[in-house]
């Protein structure tokens, strides 16, 4: 048995599409992947101030992470039954009001409240708006739209620590929250004027038993994976993982049989799309351990200071834009597949790379080094949003974008846990004696072998995948 074709409407607002719309949405992705990782340099402040341990701060970046993966899959279907425009802009209005709360918190138990309510704001604002988005733009334009919608993924990760140090050093944590205040009104009155409104299918049902399971599952493996990065010698990282793995196991059968699921399952029968979840989550997986290994390598394994060590990380970014306006041409060029597997092999050149680095390197070489590392790393996160929809149609768009969204965001808890697994498991007594920057050189050729798996996932695919997408107008040949 198959499970039952979506039924929503694809939106006919008669608006062509605009990067107005594009940026707006990325924008409101920025904050929430920025808020997803920035509060790591303000732990020990928060601690102070709370008079707590800094290790049980933690327990506000794992709730907010948590919410966020636990609230995707519910968001297309809110989006269906309430209307896309109507359930952005309260994500936007929730996300916002829950940064104020977070900066006022008087202890550690609000400040974590708090924060899940932001992560429920940020659960819709990722996947609705990337809906709206996505709904709107024909495939000749997909590219385009989602080179806007991409940067957010690829530059907060390497601004995170720069932007959290700065504003702890010269002002104070709280400006973490205070600076989205601006923002999301600003983004809450952009919304209001650009978001169109769409048809909406009153008569949804939602699938509770598929929602139970997969809310279940996709819980159960971040809190596993944070679990695994704090405390891997417990049982219970293990056992979280494991009960995921069932939890969405189960939920996967269910929807399989289901008369109206929460989710399309027949989108992994398309090629393309199955890309997300096979090479582009190893992908993902891999780019998202660098922006976590670079900073502990250059100040604990070179000496470095923060500041020093977040000056350097920024050549990622660097590369990231640098490259942004090539991204697409590229693609048109050349097609997915080629671009797909040269950006997988080069990334991996590049992450040895990084192993053979010592604080003898020259910094400007160093500098390069990162900046090629990023503007591959850009290349491949472009051609993976774009190639996923390609051959996806209208009626199963939603279950799509819901089912990416979950993905993108387990491959970003999978990478950074791989990353602290390797460089536990190598600094073992007797794999790097007296090395301070072994472990690392050890994690980046492992995490190298991981990309390699990429590129041989997307040798794979046809020769022309996507090219109705890639090359518009002209006859996709397999």
């Amino acid at each position: 048995m198959t499970a039952a074709p979506d039924r929503a409407t694809p939106a006919k607002t008669g608006q062509p599409w605009g990067p107005r719309l594009a940026l707006l949405v990325a924008a409101t992705f920025f904050m929430e992947f920025l808020d997803g990782t920035i509060l790591t340099t303000a732990i020990p402040s928060i601690a102070s101030d709370f008079s707590v341990a800094a290790a049980d701060v933690n327990i506000t970046m794992t709730a907010y992470l948590m919410t966020v993966a636990m609230g995707i899959p519910i968001s297309g279907w809110l989006a269906e039954r309430l209307g896309a425009r109507l359930v952005f802009c309260l994500a936007i209005a929730t996300f916002t009001a829950a940064s104020l709360l977070c900066a006022i918190s008087p202890d550690l138990t609000v400040l974590t409240l708090s924060r899940i309510l932001q992560g429920a704001g940020g659960a819709m604002m990722v996947p609705v708006g990337t809906l709206v988005v996505l709904r709107g733009t024909p495939k000749s334009e997909l590219l385009r739209a989602t080179a806007y919608l991409v940067w957010p993924g690829l530059l907060a990760p390497v601004l995170a620590p720069l932007v959290g140090g700065a504003l702890t050093t010269y002002l104070s944590w709280h400006w973490i929250f205070l600076i989205n205040l601006p923002l999301g009104v600003a983004a809450f009155t952009a919304a209001l004027r650009l978001v169109p409104a769409v048809a909406r299918d009153r008569h949804r049902r939602l699938d509770w038993f598929g929602l139970s399971l997969t809310t279940l599952g996709v819980g159960a493996l971040v809190v596993g994976l944070e679990l695994a990065t704090g405390h891997p010698s417990g049982p219970w990282a293990l056992l979280s993982v494991a009960v995921g793995v069932l939890s969405l196991t189960g939920a996967a059968v269910w929807m399989r049989r289901a008369r109206n699921p929460l989710f399309n399952l027949n989108v992994f029968a398309t090629r393309t799309f199955r890309a997300t979840a096979t090479g582009g989550f190893i992908h993902r997986l891999t780019v998202s351990a660098v922006p976590f290994l670079l900073p502990l390598m250059f100040q604990t394994g070179f000496g470095w200071t923060p500041l020093h060590a977040g000056i350097m990380v920024a050549a990622v970014f660097v590369g990231n834009i640098g490259i942004k306006p090539a991204t697409t041409p590229l693609i048109r060029r050349f097609g997915f597949k080629a671009v797909l597997v040269f950006a997988s092999l080069a990334s991996a050149v590049t992450f040895s790379m990084c192993a053979m680095l010592d604080a003898g390197t020259p910094e400007p070489l160093m500098f390069a080094l990162l900046v090629c590392s990023g503007a591959f790393r850009s290349i491949g996160f472009s051609a993976y949003a774009s190639v996923q929809y390609a051959d996806i149609v209208p009626a199963q768009l939603t279950s799509a974008n819901a089912v990416s969204a979950t993905l993108v965001q387990l491959a970003t808890g999978t990478g950074i846990a791989i990353a602290a697994l390797l460089l536990r498991l190598f600094d073992a007594p007797g794999v790097f004696s007296g090395d301070p920057t072994g472990p690392y050189r050890g994690a980046f050729l492992a995490i190298a072998v991981l990309m390699l798996l990429s590129t041989l996932d997307s040798l794979t695919l046809q020769r022309h995948a996507g090219a109705e997408v890639s090359r518009p107008g002209s006859a996709a040949r397999s």
